[in-house]
């Protein structure tokens, strides 16, 4: 009797959009979507050696080893990042988008000492801002930030929120906001909006700062809910600009309205907006350089997230930076961004995280936590973003350094090689001279 041989039974593969296969280490942050994380977690990056990603029609389908991933699988296109990470995108969950102008005389007074406070007392800072910006075109706005976008792109940023503040006119508040609606329309990258007509005392109300108030509450907020236009209300908390009662009374409008809330807290000196922003139940506070440790405790117990602009702590050249090390210890969840502005004239969140790790002792992987995965808490978009998970967006990118610690130890340079927005290549290193890929 002839003995048969049993033929293997082969597995049809599923089709897929694009494969990205080899990866060094794949950085998935698995598991952090329903909280962000806290403590010894930030540390906790879910690398995944010889990893392998799967994508189709704008999503994850699959994330594992690559032997895993390509017996069930197959692309026509088909990305190698053998000798690189892969990560999420970086969300950068703090920037001031949109502005017209620029303040590198600021810069020179800065140098020789003079304090931020004073520099807006004398009518420059963010007044000096909000003069160029009233005069300027929605077009022109839209410009200058498609721009921007482009470098933040570049560098890796796939999603922004960004803040308005330099208008401080019912009119000019709406353009900015405008600007943003048509630049997320427009832009690879998605821009997450908010409100934030308190951001400074305009001159015209330099004598009247509670009448301004009145203005931001009573037609302001209700017409930005109205046009939909925010999904967040901030307020920069500080002496001299908007105090507790007044900040208090702008978020709790901002509430009323169904605006989530966030605030600049403690910049500049020990106000009380950490405890602020916990007592209002605001997703994050941000800055934190003058943040009390009963604050940061109010912190912890609230949830409320602390993001951090170590890049915006430098331009400031004071050399004071927020507590980092002391609201991981406390619990307290821990984001990073740019706080891109006209006097930090920062786009990479690659130079942010070399500056959390170097002035502010976060390690390399609590610093990618904080840009990825926390910082998508921080703007409420943790369902979709900021892991690499099946079911959420394909915003991924490619760096070209074999192991998530270069993050911090190599910069200066753009690490990145390649940006995957909704699933599709919108950023080659290799190809950038060839294409203009930032259209959505």
């Amino acid at each position: 009797m002839v003995a048969t041989r049993k033929r293997k039974t082969r597995v049809k593969k599923e089709k897929v959009d694009l494969l990205i296969v080899n990866a060094n280490e794949l950085i998935t942050l698995k598991g952090g979507s329903k909280k962000p994380r806290i403590g010894k977690q930030m540390q906790v990056l879910g690398i995944i050696r010889n990893g392998s990603l799967a994508i189709k029609d704008s999503r994850i389908v699959a994330v594992g080893k690559t032997s895993e991933v390509r017996k069930r699988f197959s692309a026509e296109n088909v990305i190698s990042a053998s000798g690189k990470i892969v990560m999420p995108g970086f969300v950068d969950p703090h920037t001031h988008l949109v502005f017209a102008g620029s303040r590198e005389d600021e810069f020179q007074m800065r140098i020789e000492g003079n304090s931020y406070m004073k520099i807006l007392d004398a009518g420059g800072g963010i007044l000096s801002t909000v003069r160029k910006t009233r005069r300027a075109s929605v077009e022109k706005l839209v410009e200058f930030g498609f721009k921007t976008l482009d470098t933040m792109l570049e560098h890796g940023t796939t999603t922004v929120e960004a803040k308005s503040g330099y208008g401080l006119t019912v009119k000019d508040e709406l353009k900015i906001l405008r600007a943003m609606k048509r630049l997320n329309q427009m832009h690879a990258i998605d821009v997450v909006p908010t409100f934030m007509g308190a951001h400074a005392i305009p001159p015209e109300y330099k004598n009247n700062p509670r009448e301004y108030v009145n203005l931001v509450v009573k037609e302001m907020i209700p017409l930005v809910v109205e046009k939909r236009l925010a999904g967040f209300c901030d307020v920069f908390c500080e002496k001299g600009v908007f105090g507790l009662d007044q900040s208090r009374r702008v978020l709790a409008f901002g509430n009323n309205y169904k605006l989530k809330l966030k605030v600049h807290a403690d910049e500049l000196s020990r106000l009380g907006g950490a405890e602020l922003a916990a007592d209002i139940g605001a997703i994050s506070a941000e800055h934190l350089l003058f943040a009390s440790d009963d604050g940061i405790r109010a912190m912890t117990e609230k949830n409320v997230i602390a993001v951090l602009l170590p890049a915006s702590a430098f331009s400031m050249m004071t050399g004071r930076y927020a507590d980092a090390r002391k609201m991981i210890d406390l619990g307290v969840p821990v984001a990073l961004g740019t706080d891109f502005n006209p006097s930090c004239w920062v786009e990479s969140q690659q130079l942010v995280i070399a500056f959390a790790c170097h002035f502010m002792r976060l390690a390399p992987a609590e610093a990618i936590t904080a840009v990825t995965i926390n910082a998508a808490h921080a703007i409420d978009r943790a369902s979709e973003i900021g892991s690499l998970e099946v079911g959420k967006k394909a915003d991924v990118i490619a760096l070209d350094v074999p192991n998530h610690k270069f993050l911090g130890y190599r910069f200066g340079v753009n690490l990145v090689d390649k940006v995957i927005k909704d699933g599709r290549l919108v950023f080659d290193r290799e190809e950038k001279s060839r294409w203009s890929p930032f259209f959505k």
